[in-house]
C-alpha cells in the first residue's frame, strides 16, 4: 500500500492529538523525550567522603533548559525523577521526595505553562543501576543477582573521587527485595506522583525500561524469584500491575502512561520470552487501565549501547529478525501510542501517516536544537548534538545545555 505524506508543516506531525483520555490536547505530535541531564543544584554544595552530598534540587539552568524547549499546546516529558533517595542512579538528578525538590520542580512546571506548553513527569526508579556510594544504601533489586561482567562500571566518580567508570557494579551487588520492601517502594512512586500533580505537572509515566527496576522485574536474566512476583512471564509483570494499580488510585489512570523497552539490552536486560512477557503485560495494563494517557515505547532496533547492526544480531538470534512493535500497538488500541529511537528531520516523515503510531519523541536533536519544532516545521537542518556533554555534572553546567542557539538567534 502506498501512503501519501506531506513533509514540514503539512505533516501530521502537526495535527492536533489528545491524550489524558480526552483530558490534554496537544498542537503538535513532536514529543519531547526523556532525558536525563544531571544538571540539578547539590543541595549540600560542600560534598566531602565524610560528609557526601546526596541529593539535588532543580534550580535555575533547569528552569531555562525546559522553558527553552517549550512551545505552545507541546508536550514534554521531564528527565527521569526519583521518588526516594534509593531509587537514585546518578548525581545530578533531582528527585521529588523533599519539599525543596518539590518546590524547585514547581519552578520548572510553571515555566513551561507560562509558555503554553504541557509537562509530563516520568518517575525513574534505577533499581539495582546504581552503587551504595551513590545513594548511600545497598542497591535493590528483584533478586541479588550479581552484575554478570566484572568490568562494567558505575558511570559517575563516586564521592570523593575524579575517575569516571572506576567502580565495578559486580563489587556491590545488590539485596533482594522483601514484599514488605516491594510494597513500600510503590509507595515511594505513589507520594511522588501525588506531590507531582499537586505542584502542577499535567500527568505522571512510569519509567518501565531501560533496565530500570521495573525491567527488572521483567528480565528472566534478572529476576530469580520464585514467589507471586517471578518464576513466569505472567509473574514477572506483577510488580508492575500493582506499581501501574496503586499509581492510578492515586492520580487517575487518565493522568498516568508508562514507558516501556521489549526489545532492549541496556543495563544488561537480557531475558528470554520477550514476546510472551510484554504482550502479556500489554494485555492486561489495557484491560486493567483502558483509558491510560497514552503509552510510550523505545523501536526495537534502537539501542543506547549497540548500533543498529548489531542490535539486529541480537534480535536474530531470538528469532525476532523483523519483529515490530505493530502487536502493541494493536493491544493498546485507541490508546495514544508513542514511539522513539533514532528519529530526525530525514525519517520522521509519513510514520504517523501510515498509523504506526501517534506521536513521535525526539531526545538528542532536542538537545541541540531547543527550537527542534519549528525547524521540522520549515524543514530546516538541525544542529549537532556534543554526546561528551549529555551526562554532567560539569563545572560549567550551561555548556552546551542552555547554550545552543536557535535557527533565528544562528541567522541573526
Amino acid at each position: 500500500m502506498t501512503i501519501h505524506y506531506l513533509e514540514g508543516e503539512n505533516s501530521a506531525l502537526f495535527q492536533p492529538l489528545t491524550i489524558a483520555n480526552g483530558g490534554i490536547t496537544l498542537r503538535h505530535r513532536v514529543v519531547h523525550a526523556p532525558l536525563t541531564r544531571n544538571r540539578g543544584v547539590p543541595e549540600n554544595p560542600i560534598s566531602t567522603p565524610e560528609c557526601p552530598n546526596r541529593v539535588w534540587i532543580p534550580g535555575d539552568l533547569m528552569v531555562e533548559y525546559y522553558s527553552q524547549r517549550t512551545t505552545e499546546g507541546g508536550l514534554i516529558i521531564s528527565e527521569g525523577i526519583p521518588p526516594s533517595l534509593e531509587s537514585n542512579g546518578m548525581p545530578g538528578v533531582p528527585g521529588l521526595f523533599t519539599p525543596e525538590q518539590a518546590k524547585g520542580w514547581k519552578r520548572v512546571v510553571d515555566a513551561v505553562h507560562a509558555k503554553g506548553g504541557i509537562i509530563i513527569c516520568q518517575l525513574w526508579h534505577a533499581g539495582r543501576a546504581t552503587i551504595p556510594q551513590m545513594t548511600g544504601m545497598p542497591p535493590v533489586c528483584p533478586s541479588a543477582t550479581v552484575w554478570d561482567s566484572p568490568t562494567e562500571c558505575y558511570s559517575h566518580p563516586p564521592v570523593g573521587s575524579t575517575e569516571y567508570f572506576s567502580v565495578p557494579y559486580a563489587n556491590h551487588p545488590p539485596i533482594e527485595l522483601s514484599v514488605a520492601h516491594i510494597k513500600q517502594t510503590i509507595q515511594d512512586y505513589c507520594n511522588a506522583a501525588k506531590t507531582a500533580m499537586e505542584i502542577g505537572f499535567d500527568g505522571v509515566e512510569i519509567h518501565g525500561g531501560n533496565g530500570y527496576l521495573p525491567e527488572q522485574f521483567l528480565s528472566s536474566n534478572i529476576n530469580k524469584r520464585t514467589d507471586q512476583y517471578g518464576g513466569s512471564p505472567e509473574k514477572r509483570c506483577q510488580f508492575l500491575f500493582e506499581l501501574m494499580g496503586e499509581v492510578a488510585k492515586t492520580i487517575g489512570e487518565e493522568n498516568l502512561s508508562i514507558r516501556l523497552s521489549p526489545f532492549g539490552l541496556y543495563n544488561q536486560a537480557r531475558g528470554e520470552q520477550r514476546i510472551e512477557t510484554w504482550t502479556y503485560l500489554c494485555e492486561g495494563l489495557k484491560k486493567t487501565h483502558p483509558t491510560l494517557s497514552y503509552v510510550s515505547f523505545i523501536e526495537p532496533r534502537y539501542e543506547q549501547i549497540f548500533s543498529e547492526e548489531e542490535k539486529d544480531g541480537f534480535l536474530g538470534s531470538w528469532g525476532l529478525k523483523d519483529v515490530t512493535l505493530d502487536r502493541f500497538r494493536q493491544i493498546f488500541g485507541k490508546t495514544p501510542f508513542f514511539s522513539a529511537g533514532n528519529f530526525d528531520n530525514k525519517n520522521s516523515w509519513g510514520v504517523l501517516e501510515s498509523g504506526k503510531y501517534d506521536a513521535l519523541l525526539y531526545g538528542r536533536y532536542f538537545i541541540s536544537n531547543p527550537d527542534l519544532v519549528e525547524r521540522l516545521k520549515k524543514r530546516l537542518p538541525l544542529e549537532a548534538y556534543d554526546r561528551s556533554r549529555f551526562y554532567g555534572p560539569f563545572e560549567d553546567n550551561a555548556f552546551h545545555y542552555t547554550d545552543y542557539q536557535t535557527a533565528e538567534q544562528k541567522q541573526a
